[in-house]
């Protein structure tokens, strides 16, 4: 920032300041000092503490594009957009307009951000919808008869699940764990129940989703290398738990 002192006929002393402040500083401290008569040393001492005034606000406090008024690349990332927000937050502190004027830029980004996922998760499951649509009838049967519900319902079944395996693992009988086994299955069946509205279909869907996984496990066991299963595990303990995963997979997504 830099002052300079000049003489005019119409007053007696006319400041100039650097800052974008300096013009209409220098005309008021003129004509302060023209009517007032304050000192030189006092007139240096405003215009002084205009310009640091004027020099401490965000001079992009004004421009539209949120990206160009924070200083970043419509490429950057979001830890890139959020270091940028908080660095001029810090700078520009002391000045509640050039905080608020950062913050809603920063604001505006994120949420255009979280619209365009959204509108890409959008997009993709209307594609899948397409290409189902256009595939063989068997498959347009077999994706008919899957329905994804939300995450939390997703959770609290394979943690009930989850549990079952760890109280097969945990206890284990000479014959295999049946009891727990009879537990998931009836687990199973309720929950179907409760979606389909319909007994019949649910113990159906609970019985072949048991004898699924039970065959599966007796084939795959026995051929599966013994490092991947405890020597503690029997056969019997290996295939209840597989079979708790498709238990879980037909009360949780078919229909």
């Amino acid at each position: 920032m830099a002052l300079a002192v000049s003489f005019s006929p119409s007053f007696s002393l006319s400041l100039h300041c650097s800052s974008p402040c300096g013009h209409y500083s220098s005309m008021f401290l003129s004509c302060f000092r023209y009517f007032v008569g304050f000192p030189h040393c006092v007139l240096c001492f405003c215009c002084l503490f205009v310009c640091e005034w004027d020099a401490s606000i965000f001079p992009r406090v004004n421009v539209r594009d949120p990206y160009k008024r924070l200083g970043v690349s419509r490429d950057s990332s979001e830890e890139e957009i959020r270091e940028a927000r908080n660095y001029l937050s810090e700078q520009y502190a002391d000045h509640e307009r050039s905080r608020e004027s950062i913050e809603a830029a920063y604001d505006k980004i994120i949420m255009g951000s979280f619209r365009e996922r959204k509108r890409s998760k959008i997009n993709l499951k209307s594609n899948l919808k397409k290409k189902v649509a256009e595939s063989p009838p068997w498959i347009r049967n077999l994706a008919n008869m899957v329905e994804v519900p939300s995450s939390t319902v997703i959770s609290q079944r394979a943690i009930l699940f989850g549990l079952l395996g760890v109280w097969s693992v945990m206890n284990p009988a000479e014959g295999g764990p049946a009891f727990q086994v009879a537990v998931s299955l009836a687990a199973c069946i309720y929950l179907l129940h409760d979606r389909l509205k319909s007994l019949g279909r649910a113990m159906v869907l609970g019985l072949g989703a048991l004898a699924t996984g039970w065959l599966l496990g007796s084939f795959l066991v026995p051929v599966l290398p013994s490092q991947i299963i405890p020597r503690t595990w029997s056969l019997e303990l290996t295939t209840a738990l597989i079979s708790y995963i498709f238990l879980w997979v037909a009360c949780t997504f078919l229909k």
